[in-house]
């Protein structure tokens, strides 16, 4: 089973904005810090989930477990709806629909240290 833990982060809103990516698990540790331009904090998470589950699939895992921060992306990926953010929600289930066995979940801030520090020092590399 590949972990895969995403945090988006804006500098404004909209603002520069940066991904973070931790993956972990068979035999695999990948740290992704992305800037990813103008856009507010929801669109970035959603970035970051997409890019993820690029990473991820790459990997050819037997599981894929998602772990995010974001109320808003792991509730929209879970009814597979969002109204303002529909484009994302169908890139992202393209990818998932190709994964054997995916599972999404939220979990606290305190959790998610590492791709929360992953996607503060992309905005930064964003600004330069």
């Amino acid at each position: 089973m590949l972990e895969v833990y995403i945090d988006g982060a804006s500098a404004g809103n909209p603002g520069p904005s940066g991904i973070g990516i931790f993956i972990k698990g068979e035999g695999h540790l990948l740290k992704l810090s992305e800037p990813v331009g103008l856009m507010n904090n929801h669109e970035a998470e959603f970035v970051a989930l997409i890019r993820g589950l690029e990473e991820a699939t790459r990997l050819k895992p037997s599981l894929i477990s998602v772990r995010s921060d974001s109320k808003i992306v792991v509730s929209s990926i879970e009814k597979r709806y969002a109204k303002h953010y529909a484009e994302f929600v169908s890139q992202a289930l393209e990818l998932i629909d190709q994964i054997d066995l995916f599972f999404i979940k939220w979990i606290p801030d305190s959790q998610n240290s590492a791709a929360d520090a992953l996607a503060r020092q992309a905005i930064s590399q964003n600004k330069s």
